[in-house]
């Protein structure tokens, strides 16, 4: 690989590692100046710039850059979850998972977004969201070309043209292609309406509900007709209206 062969380890001057803050680092990265204690850390940390993937799954043939990130695969393999949260006992196959997974539990969100200062559990999902800001959507579609903010979002909509749905009810056997749709489903059971207005105090029990339910009070109708320009505050009920115009009748 050309970029692979121009990186080095470089070892810091004498200046360098007397500072105060550096005297500990003694070996640092030509390609983004990070540096690190140890060559070996600052060899894996090269890998993030070549791409070099040495460590391979024997089952599937998965690469990773690391051989940690390896091990932790493997137990998608075995089933191993040798990690598990001290409060609810649930189960993970790797300490990085149980760690955001408490957070659940202290309510710490030390991700930070810098342009809306918006708070997340972890630093994927604050990836993700910064992608609504910057408009990214490096996940794309193999089927229709759809581009996604993630790559979650983009196998959950692999499944409508698969028609897979993994996610089955516990109570009715009502099936889903994702997780949050189960997660909404089993609220018409148990009853729960964790959302509520802060105007009227009306619960809802998802909050996509709460948000179309908002606009009664704000007005906002941001669905508009593309043939006749009238305007909705929902997207079901523009799709209703534009049969008045294709003279479609879904429910016959």
């Amino acid at each position: 690989m050309e970029t692979q062969s121009k990186i080095e380890l470089r070892q810091c001057n004498n200046e360098t590692a007397a500072s105060p803050m550096s005297k500990e680092e003694h070996f640092q990265c030509t390609v983004c100046n990070k540096k690190f204690t140890r060559s070996g850390n600052l060899r894996r940390h090269l890998r993030t710039h070549t791409g070099e993937q040495p460590f391979e799954c024997a089952v599937c043939n998965k690469k990773f850059n690391r051989s940690n990130g390896l091990r932790s695969h493997l137990r998608t393999h075995t089933g191993e979850q040798p990690f598990e949260c001290s409060v609810c006992n649930k189960k993970f196959a790797d300490s990085s998972n149980l760690r955001t997974h408490l957070r659940t539990h202290t309510g710490e969100q030390p991700f930070e977004c810098t342009v809306c200062n918006k708070k997340f559990t972890n630093s994927s999902n604050l990836r993700t969201h910064l992608r609504t800001h910057t408009g990214e959507q490096p996940f794309e579609c193999t089927v229709c070309n759809k581009k996604f903010t993630s790559s979650s979002n983009l196998s959950t909509h692999l499944r409508s043209h698969t028609g897979e749905q993994p996610f089955e009810c516990s109570v009715c056997n009502k099936k889903f292609a994702d997780s949050s749709g189960l997660r909404l489903h089993l609220r018409t059971h148990t009853g729960e309406q964790p959302f509520e207005c802060s105007v009227c105090k009306k619960k809802f029990t998802g909050s996509s509900n709460l948000r179309t339910h908002l606009r009664s009070h704000t007005g906002e109708q941001p669905f508009k007709c593309s043939v006749c320009n009238k305007k909705f505050a929902d997207s079901s009920n523009l799709r209703s209206h534009l049969r008045t115009h294709t003279g479609e009748q879904p429910f016959e």
